[in-house]
């Protein structure tokens, strides 16, 4: 664990408010970039994709999540945690430097395995060639690099460098995608593109990462604390794989075949939607909120007083935010992905209603990843995926495609409670 900040004294609310404020503007432009190529890529697929093309976006998208997230959740998260108070090319700089890319390697290892074993399964709806599954996989590798080369420079506080480089990727994926259908190729293959162009955003990333110093030699062997410390984190990201991107995926999996491509497009609009401002929150959160929280371990008052300000902050602003997209539904989904999709208007209310205890309870959930509480963050991942399938199953069948949102906004709201109570200590004054 990185030695605790020396004692000062205790910051107002005002200062408190400023400082994630400022830190929130400093990414503008990062989250920006990909909210734009976000939108624009849901935009060519409903347009240009034909039936089912934006539930194909989302589908390769999950994909993608499901052999990304152990490396993103789970070492890259820890990286930032323990690099951020250390010298580059110092011996600990280079053993958690070294036990990172090594844990990152074996996941992906393990993941081309698993793709290329349960090819049918996972992406059977792409028809792949074992041509496609490796150029899929060397994607995946690619991109896996790329961020946690840029996980090393926000641990570095390299915010700048960060920016100019999420900018490349968002403009790059969104590029080839309009190129490669412009063309008339399949989607398949326009998704694969978005995947390839994305993933040589690592050639810029090494070069800037060795201007600032930050990619010393490794030296001797591995590191077991820093493996140790770092596996702590990838048995949190383990569960987010199962208890979430793995439920999203078999969900989709499962609207398919009950409700066609085509009807499904309709609550992958919404769920699109929701995905693109969940992105701009999770980035924020991320980058501002989550690395101040590790700072603050050590230091329970100041703690308290960061995530109590940071919800009062949160809430009525995320309850304004959403109201304003519903409010503004049948102008918002023809203009992001095309006319038809006016039909998903009735699915939006719960799913927003859901979102804003979503945020919610991961402002709080933050905290356990922060304090690398292990065990109670997968216990609730677990508890959450089963409360999920459960409702789904009561809902699905007497809502139709309204039971999917529904059952989010009913799952969000059990976990918000329960989160309010576990963490009552951090809301009181």
């Amino acid at each position: 664990m990185p030695p605790a900040e020396p004692l000062a004294l205790p910051e107002t609310r005002a200062a408190v408010l400023g400082r994630f404020l400022r830190g929130s503007a400093g990414s503008g432009i990062a989250i920006g970039a990909r909210t734009a190529g976000a939108l624009l890529l849901n935009k060519l697929l409903a347009v240009y994709g034909g039936p089912g093309g934006l539930t194909l976006l989302a589908h390769f998208q999950n994909l993608m999540a499901l052999f990304t997230t152990l490396p993103n959740e789970g070492v890259h998260v820890g990286l930032i945690k323990y690099l951020a108070p250390l010298r580059a090319g110092s011996g600990r700089y280079r053993a958690w430097l070294g036990a990172g890319a090594a844990l990152n390697g074996a996941a992906l290892l393990l993941g081309t395995a698993v793709l290329l074993a349960g090819r049918g399964p996972l992406a059977g709806i792409f028809r792949p060639s074992v041509g496609w599954l490796l150029l899929f996989a060397l994607g995946i590798g690619l991109l896996t690099a790329h961020v946690f080369l840029t996980s090393v420079l926000l641990a570095a506080g390299r915010l700048r460098a960060y920016v100019a480089l999420t900018v490349l990727l968002s403009g790059l994926g969104v590029g080839a995608v309009a190129v490669v259908l412009r063309a008339g190729w399949p989607v398949e293959q326009a998704l694969l593109a978005y995947l390839l162009a994305q993933s040589f955003t690592l050639i810029p990333t090494v070069f800037v990462c060795l201007r600032h110093g930050l990619l010393p030699r490794p030296r001797g062997p591995l590191s077991r604390p820093a493996l140790r410390g770092l596996g702590r984190f990838l048995l949190m990201a383990v569960s987010v794989l199962l208890f979430s991107k793995a439920v999203d995926f078999v969900l989709r999996d499962v609207l398919i075949l009950r409700f066609s491509l085509a009807q499904t497009d309709n609550w992958q609009a919404v769920a699109k939607l929701s995905d693109n401002y969940t992105m701009v929150f999770s980035a924020l959160m991320g980058s501002v909120y989550y690395p101040r929280l590790a700072r603050l371990a050590g230091q329970p008052a100041a703690l308290r007083r960061y995530v109590r300000t940071v919800l009062l902050l949160l809430a009525p602003g995320l309850a304004l935010g959403l109201l304003a997209l519903y409010l503004l539904r049948d102008w918002l989904l023809p203009l992001l992905f095309d006319a038809h999709f006016a039909a998903a208007r009735t699915l939006l209310a719960p799913q927003f209603i859901g979102d804003w205890a979503k945020f919610l309870t991961w402002t709080l959930l933050f905290l356990l990843m922060a304090q690398a509480k292990v065990g109670r963050y997968v216990a609730v991942q677990a508890v959450s995926a089963g409360l999920y399938a459960g409702l789904l199953a009561v809902l699905l069948p007497r809502y139709g495609l309204l039971g999917a949102p529904l059952a989010h906004a009913a799952r969000f709201g059990v976990l918000l409670l329960g989160c309010g109570v576990y963490f009552r200590n951090y809301l009181r004054r």
